[in-house]
């Protein structure tokens, strides 16, 4: 506000001023000073004095009609005091002393002095100017005391942004006319001689009186007269100036545009006061759609996500295992492709989605609006809690599918191993029943008898030499029952056939022994040489049975030991085949023996050796098979070993990224936390310094990539263990996702502080000073503190809350605007809300129901036509659509109620 007291005290319209008519030469506060040499000179211009005797003639008539009089000659008709004495009590509103109605020259002087020690007690010094001289119709003291009258109760009172009064007014012109072409407002004089200026200020108001297009800045004229002409007619606004007089004048007179403009001003100032409130009312309304489309926006993000895990919870619950391998192979691909393209959107819609909760909680409280609620079961704990029972389900279903496919594997080496040696024993007992049926010894001689005896000996050893092969079979069977093979069925109906097949076996073998000890007594000759090659070519047979069955038997292993193993032993056989092949050098030795005697003693035999079935040929070609298998075996178990080492390949290099990637996630994650904490430099420094650490976290990715395919190709070569390394891919993703949600929750951190610190006017150094003294009480760097650390960090920053039940007090109510969920701790972010709050204003629910009552004219209600008519569309229809009936007693038809609706938008239930 000027100071009209300090500022009257060198404004003089004495002689001493040195000047001619109404300017004055001294400085009356910022708008009295004068602005250059060029000034003073013009102080003497004629044209001036006519320029304010006609403004201030008009300026007194606008007021003195209420008054139902007016002037025509000012320095005449104010020289009795009486219309001076009636003009302050016009546009004061005040009542004076009672005039004196005498027309001596001293009753004169005396309402005079009744005048100007009226206009003293407003706070105006008026230096030089003496009743006498206004009394003996001096102009120029008249015009100036008019001036200073005009200065007191027109212009004073007019600030813009709290500006001088004169700054003020030429501020609000600026403003008014700056959208208008060919109008630049810098002055009170040479800025207004076009007259565009005064054309522009109507228009802005009431644009259906101006056609503003059609005016010309070559004519000022007529732009002049326009305006004039409308302001009296429309705005009544006496004609205080001719437009001839402005054109004509070098430089117009500042004081008579002032006292023209703050007309126009006061003619306007009560559309202003409703463009105040309505923009005040649209910024409150504008913050609050704003909020509610970042509340939608959640309520569709949390519902989208969560719908995505209720769809992903059974699917990662589904343990039902399939029949083969194929199958659960897909099953794991389909795995696989969850987490490398599904899942991790999804986490980054998680971290998004926390960070537009906070981002939208901290705008809620800087705005002074109630915190967001989620709808029910739509919470950010909602949310966690279902991330977490995803993860619940997810964790393991990967261990499962590789154990899935590592028994079906196994069950399916076992079936194949079972149908294997069923076949085998199968073929051998192809035709047994027969043979043990066959009733031949009824017709044979006694030779043939005892041959017949020897047959059946060597078939019983041969039989119990497959006992085993049979125990094996079952065995295997079982195996697969209680593996839960897939096609148990049929291998146990296979399985009990051959079973069947052997006790039938067995029976007819004893019933056939029987038979043939009964003409045992009949047997009296016996090739021994026979006998002895039946003996031991069947044993030396069924070995080289078993060995083409273990060379051909297929193996599974997963480490090099385990394939090192079979190698080991592959050599260990391949070390008894010189005393296998003397044996069978022995056998044949025998046979060529016997044909060599029946030769030498001319014996003609029957046929093939009558006790075993084993010729020296089936020796043979089953030896050669056994030589052809031993090379075979060699090239299958190395091929095994090379795979194995390919495996272990794959392991180290693995562990050797892992033991990597590993340690400089942990490191990230603590560099991070260290960051969080120590926050050095403003608030854009450190945001600006956290997103490049951000992108070089980003930049980073490659080598996890790197990590993911190297995990992918372990997994496709079924690897399950890996002894180089404590760090599986399982840990490694969990932890990158930490570190990218860790790194954006610090970023959204100083973004909201940020956000805190500009809306709330919240200077650095306060910033830096609560950080300071946050952390120094945050003793654990754990980013948040007790309710002993948070009293001792109020204590420091002057806050009364010792203990005593005063301050006991005081402490609780800021604990519970602090920690309003009683969870005992005071995060950074709550803390910063509270410190923000207690040091800056925001907009109260007061303000806009003071707002809402400048636009309904006072009333305590307002119509939808009102809201139309000073809100934009979109805002006034919002309004509309909220607002409840107004009920009080003085309600009409259409009243709706703007104080429980502003209220409502501050989450108050009453004021």
């Amino acid at each position: 506000m000027v100071d009209y007291h300090a500022a009257n005290q060198s404004y003089q319209y004495g002689p001493s001023s040195g000047s001619n008519g109404a300017g004055g030469g001294g400085s009356m506060g910022d708008y009295m000073a004068q602005e250059d040499d060029w000034d003073r000179d013009l102080l003497l211009d004629p044209a001036w004095e006519k320029q304010q005797r006609k403004t201030f003639t008009a300026w007194c008539n606008s007021h003195l009609r209420k008054a139902g009089t007016q002037i025509e000659n000012i320095d005449e008709d104010f020289r009795d005091g009486l219309k001076l004495m009636l003009l302050l009590e016009v546009i004061s509103g005040e009542r004076l002393p009672k005039p004196e109605r005498g027309k001596m020259r001293v009753h004169k002087i005396n309402n005079v002095n009744k005048a100007l020690d009226f206009i003293a007690s407003k706070g105006v010094k008026l230096v030089s100017i003496g009743a006498e001289e206004i009394v003996d119709g001096n102009a120029k003291m008249t015009l100036g005391m008019i001036w200073t009258i005009i200065l007191r109760f027109a212009i004073q009172d007019i600030s813009v942004e709290e500006t001088s009064a004169k700054e003020g007014l030429l501020l609000w012109c600026q403003r008014k006319t700056a959208p208008y072409k060919n109008v630049n407002v810098q002055n009170f004089h040479i800025s207004w001689k076009d007259g565009l200026a005064f054309n522009a200020l109507i228009h802005r108001h009431r644009p259906e009186l101006i056609e503003y297009d059609k005016l010309r800045k070559d004519d000022p004229v007529t732009n002049l007269n326009n305006a004039f002409e409308v302001a009296e007619k429309y705005l009544d606004i006496p004609k205080m100036l001719d437009a001839e007089d402005i054109v004509g004048t070098l430089r117009p007179d500042e004081k008579a545009i002032m006292t023209y403009v703050s007309c126009f001003y006061h003619a306007f100032s009560g559309a202003q006061k409703a463009e105040t409130a309505a923009n005040r009312i649209c910024k409150v309304l504008a913050v609050n759609q704003e909020n509610e489309h970042l509340m939608e926006d959640y309520e569709r993000l949390a519902s989208d996500l969560l719908e995505w895990i209720r769809r992903t919870i059974p699917w990662l619950e589904d343990r039902v295992p399939q029949k083969t391998i194929q199958e659960m192979q897909q099953k794991l691909e389909d795995f696989r492709d969850y987490r490398r393209v599904h899942k991790p959107p999804k986490v980054q819609e998680k971290c998004q989605l926390e960070i537009n909760f906070n981002t939208l909680q901290t705008k809620l409280r800087l705005s002074n609006r109630p915190a967001f609620m989620p709808s029910e079961g739509k919470m950010v704990s909602d949310i966690n809690n279902g991330w977490q029972h995803l993860e619940q389900a997810e964790k393991g279903y990967e261990e499962w599918l590789l154990n899935e496919i590592r028994r079906l594997e196994r069950l399916d080496h076992l079936a194949e191993k079972f149908r294997q040696k069923a076949s085998i024993h199968e073929a051998w007992t192809d035709g047994k029943e027969a043979m043990l049926k066959h009733r031949d010894y009824e017709t044979a001689t006694l030779s043939d008898i005892k041959a017949l005896i020897r047959k059946h000996e060597a078939f019983e050893s041969d039989l119990a030499a497959h006992q085993d092969r049979v125990e094996q079979i079952a065995a295997i069977a079982q195996e697969l029952n209680e593996l839960d093979y897939y096609d148990s069925h049929n291998v146990n109906t296979r399985c009990q056939k051959i079973c069947d097949q052997w006790d039938a076996l067995g029976s007819l073998t004893h019933s056939r022994r029987e038979a043939l000890e009964k003409t045992e007594k009949q047997l009296e000759t016996i090739d021994q040489l026979h006998l002895e090659y039946a003996k031991r070519a069947a044993p030396f047979n069924n070995w080289m049975e078993s060995a083409m069955e273990d060379l051909q038997d297929m193996f599974i292993v997963h480490t090099i030991e385990e394939i090192e193993g079979l190698i080991s032993a592959h050599d260990q056989f391949k070390s008894t085949l010189p005393d296998a092949d003397r044996e069978r050098e022995a056998i044949l030795a025998i046979h060529k023996e016997a044909q060599r005697i029946a030769e030498s003693n001319h014996i003609k035999l029957s046929g093939s050796n009558p006790y075993t079935t084993v010729t020296p040929q089936i020796i043979n070609s089953k030896w050669e098979k056994v030589q052809q298998l031993v090379p075979k075996r060699d090239h299958a178990l190395l091929e095994e070993q090379s795979k194995q080492q390919s495996n272990e390949h794959l392991r180290r290099q693995f562990a050797s990224q892992a033991n990597i990637v590993g340690p400089w996630i942990q490191t990230k994650m603590e560099e991070i936390g260290r960051i969080s904490i120590e926050m050095n430099g403003t608030l854009e420094d450190q945001l600006s310094h956290l997103k490049q650490y951000e992108r070089s976290i980003v930049d980073y990715k490659p080598s996890l990539d790197l990590l993911e395919q190297q995990h992918q190709l372990i997994q496709e070569a079924l690897i399950f263990d890996n002894k180089h390394t404590n760090y599986t891919m399982e840990h490694i993703r969990v932890g990158w996702e930490q570190l990218l949600t860790t790194i954006a929750r610090t970023i959204n951190e100083v973004e909201n502080q940020i956000l805190t610190r500009d809306a709330k006017g919240i200077s650095q150094e306060q910033m830096q000073e609560f950080r300071a003294s946050f952390n120094h009480f945050d003793k654990d760097h754990g980013g948040a503190l007790g309710p002993e650390e948070f009293k001792a960090c109020l204590i420091s920053l002057g806050y009364d809350v010792e203990n005593d039940r005063q301050g006991d007090a005081e402490f609780n109510r800021i604990m519970s605007v602090v920690d309003p969920n009683h969870s005992g701790l005071v995060t950074f972010q709550a803390f910063i809300d509270f410190m923000s709050r207690e040091t800056t204003d925001t907009d109260t629910a007061d303000q806009v129901i003071a707002s809402f009552k400048v636009l309904a004219g006072d009333k305590n209600f307002i119509t939808a036509e009102e809201l139309r008519r000073e809100l934009p569309p979109d805002q006034a229809e919002y309004c509309i659509a909220r607002m409840a009936p107004y009920q009080g007693p003085d309600a009409v038809p259409g009243a709706l109620d703007y104080k429980s609706f502003s209220t409502a938008l501050y989450g108050e239930s009453d004021l």
